[in-house]
């Protein structure tokens, strides 16, 4: 569970510096960033709006839940 939350931290993290405009040259900021792509790859465009905030929302935000909840269901079954 512990590795779920960290992925699912790491891309909301990312959501909440794209809402609040973290500069993006910062390395930490570009870190998590990089970092975020990875993990939400799969998801990568999977909505279009023309919204920046609620692009990011949504297709950094879906594949957080799914981490979450699919890690979350995997650990009480192996409990």
């Amino acid at each position: 569970m512990i590795v779920t939350d960290v992925v699912a931290g790491i891309l909301v993290l990312w959501i909440v510096l794209y809402v609040l405009k973290a500069n993006p040259s910062n390395d930490m900021a570009h870190w998590i960033h990089n970092a975020a792509d990875w993990l939400a790859a799969w998801a990568h465009d999977l909505f279009t709006p023309s919204e920046g905030w609620l692009r990011t929302l949504l297709n950094y935000g879906i594949p957080a839940v799914a981490y979450l909840l699919i890690g979350h269901t995997l650990a009480s079954r192996i409990r």
